[in-house]
C-alpha cells in the first residue's frame, strides 16, 4: 500500500499568525488539516497514476513526496512571516512597527511566488496521467527526468546540511524551532538528536558524502545524455549492415537487408543486441560500451563463411 508522506506544520506559529491578524479564534490543528488535505489530493492522483500508468508510478511518488515537503516548508514560512508583525486592525495605530510591516509585505511577495510554483508542480503531477509512459534510456522525457532527480538530490543535500546546522545550535530551543519550520515533527527531532552507535547526531557525514556522489553521478549522466542528444542521429553503412546511432530512441541499431542466419544471430545476441520488430533492427542501448563492442561484432561476422 502506498504511504502518504506528511511533514509537520508548526501549529504554535500558525496560531500566533492567526491571533495577531484576525478577530477569529484559532481552531487547534486547522493548519495541519489544511496542509494534509492538499497532500492527500495529490496522493490520490498518484494512486490513479499507479493504476493507469504503472511505469510513471515511481516518478509520481517521488514528485508527491517532494511536493509534500515543499508545501510544509511553504506553510511554515508563511505562518512565520504572518506572525512577525500584527495587523494594524488588531494592534492599533499607536507605535505601529511600519518598517517591520514593510519587510513582512515584501516577504509575502516571495511567498506568493513559492505558492504559485507549488500549484504548478501539483498540476505537473496530475499531468503524468496524460503523459506517455517513459523508458528512461530512450524516452524524450529522459533529460527532464534526470533533471528532476538531480534537483531532488540537491535539495536533499541542502536539507541535511540545514538540519545538522540547526542541531548544532547551542540554544536547543532555537534549533528545534528551525527544525519544526523545516517540517520535522517533535518525534522526528527526537530521532535526529538521538546519538547513533558512534555518538553522531543528525545526518552523519557519510550520508552527505553518499548523496553528493549520487549528485555527481546524475550530473555526469545528464551531461553525457545532453551531449549525445545534441549530436543527433547518425547512420553509416558497413559491409554487413547499416549502423544507426539513434539518439531519439537512444539505441545503437544494426539494420540488415534480410534476415541474418543462425550464426550471425547468435553473435548479435551474445553481444546484447536484440531484435526489435517495431524498429526492424537489431539493437541495444546507445552507450560507449555498445560502440566499443561494434567492431568486435563486425570482426566475428567477418570470420564466418556466410551471413545469409
Amino acid at each position: 500500500m502506498m504511504e502518504t508522506i506528511f511533514y509537520s506544520i508548526n501549529e504554535g506559529t500558525a496560531q500566533v499568525a492567526n491571533d495577531i491578524n484576525s478577530m477569529r479564534s484559532y481552531r487547534a490543528g486547522s493548519a495541519t488539516e489544511s496542509y494534509q488535505e492538499q497532500v492527500r489530493n495529490v496522493y490520490e492522483i498518484v494512486k490513479e497514476i499507479g493504476e493507469k500508468k504503472p511505469k510513471l508510478y515511481e516518478r509520481a511518488q517521488r514528485m508527491a513526496a517532494r511536493y509534500s515537503r515543499k508545501l510544509a516548508e511553504y506553510y511554515n514560512s508563511y505562518y512565520r512571516n504572518e506572525a512577525s508583525c500584527p495587523s494594524v486592525m488588531i494592534s492599533g495605530a499607536g507605535n505601529f512597527p511600519v518598517g517591520k510591516k514593510k519587510k513582512q509585505n515584501a516577504r509575502r511577495e516571495t511567498l506568493l511566488n513559492d505558492w504559485n510554483y507549488l500549484e504548478s508542480y501539483a498540476r505537473k503531477i496530475e499531468g503524468l496521467l496524460t503523459m506517455s509512459q517513459p523508458i528512461l534510456s530512450n524516452d524524450e522525457q529522459a533529460i527532464e527526468l534526470l533533471e528532476e532527480k538531480l534537483e531532488a538530490l540537491k535539495e536533499k543535500q541542502e536539507n541535511m546540511k540545514a538540519v545538522n546546522k540547526a542541531i548544532k545550535k547551542k540554544d536547543v530551543a532555537v534549533g528545534n524551532e528551525e527544525l519544526r519550520d523545516m517540517g520535522y515533527s517533535d518525534n522526528d527531532i527526537a530521532e535526529l538528536r538521538k546519538p547513533d552507535f558512534a555518538g553522531r547526531v543528525g545526518y552523519p557525514s557519510f550520508s552527505l558524502q553518499n548523496n553528493l556522489a549520487n549528485i555527481k553521478r546524475v550530473e555526469a549522466r545528464l551531461k553525457k545524455l545532453k551531449s549525445v542528444k545534441a549530436d543527433g542521429t547518425k547512420e553509416v553503412e558497413c559491409e554487413f549492415f547499416k549502423v544507426v546511432e539513434n539518439t531519439d530512441l537512444m539505441r545503437l541499431q544494426l539494420i540488415f537487408d534480410g534476415k541474418p542466419n543462425d550464426e550471425v544471430r547468435s553473435i548479435l545476441k551474445k553481444h546484447a543486441f536484440r531484435w526489435s520488430p517495431s524498429n526492424k533492427s537489431w539493437q541495444r542501448q546507445l552507450t560507449d560500451n555498445a560502440k566499443r563492442v561494434l567492431p568486435v561484432v563486425i570482426n566475428e561476422i567477418n570470420a564466418l563463411d556466410s551471413i545469409a
